[in-house]
């Protein structure tokens, strides 16, 4: 029996109701809009006094006008104000645009003005990022599902000169809606690349004005923003100084030997896991222990130019070689903000820094590590390996391993551990990760509690004797913003012995189900349809 937090409007409820396939809710299904407007239906309604109810009601009022959501169309150097009169002289691109004296301003200035152009202005180059949901490799044994760009973890290294005008596509090919932020762009990019459904592709065009080692990730506007930064979309963007030279090169008189494109990241086994900051495993650019398999190779005396970026999403870095003290460093890779020597670079989450030095004339191994080691534990950690006979110059990028799904399947016949941050992963050949073993409850257990946090259920599976009732507490505290609920989620069968479907729960809100019938139920959230849980009836007993 449902409690008094059932809505009347619930979609899921009233499908089921009517004997609906489950099919309808399956997990390949695109994220629910008619959830949020069954919800905004509820807060003018019923829960109009609530005290969640009020401050999500407040959210949508201050909200109201605001540009915040994805722009309707993109604006054009021929659609928007004709310019006015001024002595700064503008780039023809700028005729016509808005704001004209606030960019004239910003163009006579002796530092970088914004880096908003007209969307419609020619690009110097231009990119494609694909993003979906699926699996990936990503080392000792253990396969990942999760949220992947050009189906990889990390997505493709994107490298750009200062003063480029550029044009990036976000093409969604998955089955719910994503989007992207890009770090190297002073100018809106939500705006534009923001909240695309699947099968559909937006872009947003701006102008590299300020040199540097960037992050781009997933935002899918006001849909769960954190979250597919946490289950794995995301990527460098370089812009390259267009006439200031970094330190060691102005010396040494030419470019680096060795260039090496580094992402420090994280991997998470439940959405608990996420927000808490508790990975299962850490690595450099996609893999674990991946350069102590594949160790880097350069010559003693080689100049190196490490541009390093911690994605996090959680963690901080001490990024450290063992045996090399830094020549220079540059915060966040901008070629004036320089510092000599150094034995580590910290970072926290999207913190960057541009790093060189020279490998000394000594052949032998130097480790690539993180001195925060725990990260260094769960594999963030490689080899750069000093040889005589090693061939450079050579670049390495910051790119994930990809693999096509014969390489997946082939790998999944003796991998050891399958592990999501949304579901249930599937049980290869040795033990699952500890969120996807089930929490078994015995008879003297009357009610058992699910928290839903980060976007999963936790336990993800749990196994109860008949006549147990189970309630699902909402731990998501994200709120209201640009037109969508984030933080609402709700319980609904999709297959087993009974049919069940929880109210939308806002944060700190409850519903619960009585099971009566053995069997397996499986469940997922309406409006987050990639979050599956599981329950099992055993027989009783007794």
């Amino acid at each position: 029996m449902l409690n008094r937090y059932t809505p009347t409007t619930l979609l899921g409820a009233a499908a089921l109701a009517v004997g609906l396939s489950a099919a309808v809710f399956s997990p390949d299904a695109q994220a629910c809009p008619s959830c949020n407007d069954s919800f905004m239906h509820e807060l003018k309604n019923e829960r109009a006094h609530t005290a969640v109810g009020r401050d999500l009601l407040a959210a949508v009022a201050n909200q109201e006008g605001l540009p915040l959501g994805s722009a309707s169309q993109a604006i054009t150097a021929s659609s928007v104000a004709a310019a006015r009169g001024g002595d700064v002289v503008l780039d023809a691109i700028f005729e016509g645009a808005d704001f004209i004296e606030i960019i004239k301003r910003d163009e006579g200035l002796d530092i970088p003005a914004t880096s908003y152009v007209p969307q419609d202005a020619e690009p110097d180059v231009e990119f494609t990022i694909r993003l979906d949901e699926g699996e990936t490799y990503i080392g000792q044994g253990v396969i990942y599902d999760g949220f992947l760009s050009d189906g990889k973890i990390p997505g493709p290294t994107l490298k750009v000169t200062e003063g480029d005008i550029v044009r990036i596509t976000v093409e969604n090919t998955g089955t719910v809606p994503h989007g992207a932020s890009i770090h190297a762009a002073d100018t809106q990019t939500s705006k534009y690349i923001g909240d695309i459904g699947p099968g559909q592709s937006k872009s947003v065009t701006f102008r590299a004005n300020m040199p540097g080692v960037y992050m781009w990730h997933c935002a899918p506007g006001g849909h769960a923003i954190p979250m597919h930064v946490l289950f794995g979309q995301y990527g460098m963007i370089v812009v390259e100084p267009k006439e200031t030279k970094y330190k060691l090169e102005e010396k040494l008189g030419h470019g680096p030997d060795l260039e090496l494109y580094m992402i420090q990241h994280e991997f998470y086994a439940s959405g608990k896991d996420a927000i808490e900051g508790n990975p299962i495993y850490t690595a450099f650019n996609g893999k674990l222990f991946r350069y102590v398999e594949e160790p880097i190779v350069a010559k003693p005396g080689d100049y190196v130019r490490v541009n390093f970026l911690n994605i996090g999403p959680n963690l901080v870095s001490t990024f450290h070689l063992v045996g090399i003290i830094w020549d220079f460093v540059y915060w966040q890779g901008h070629p004036e903000a320089w510092m000599p020597g150094g034995q580590t670079v910290t970072a926290g989450p999207s913190d960057s820094w541009v790093i060189e030095f020279r490998v000394p004339p000594d052949e032998g191994a130097y480790l690539m590590l993180s001195h925060a080691v725990g990260s260094t534990a769960r594999g963030a950690i490689g080899v750069l390996v000093a040889d005589a006979d090693a061939d450079t110059p050579k670049t390495v990028l910051a790119d994930g391993p990809e693999y096509t799904e014969e390489e997946i399947d082939e790998i999944r016949e003796t991998a050891m551990r399958a592990i999501s941050p949304f579901a249930p992963a599937e049980r290869l050949n040795g033990l699952p990760a500890e969120p996807d073993r089930p929490v078994s409850y015995g008879p003297e257990v009357d009610e058992v509690f699910v928290q839903i946090i980060g976007n999963s259920y936790y336990p993800k599976v749990i196994e109860i004797e008949p006549g147990t009732k189970v309630t699902w507490v909402n731990e998501d505290v994200f709120t209201y913003m640009a037109g969508e609920f984030s933080g609402i989620h709700n319980a609904v069968a999709i297959d087993g012995p009974e049919l069940f479907a929880t109210g939308m729960l806002g944060h700190a809100e409850a519903d619960s189900f009585t099971f009566s019938e053995t069997g397996e139920y499986t469940y997922i959230c309406t409006p987050h349809p990639y979050m599956k849980g599981k329950v099992i009836v055993r027989e009783p007993s007794n």
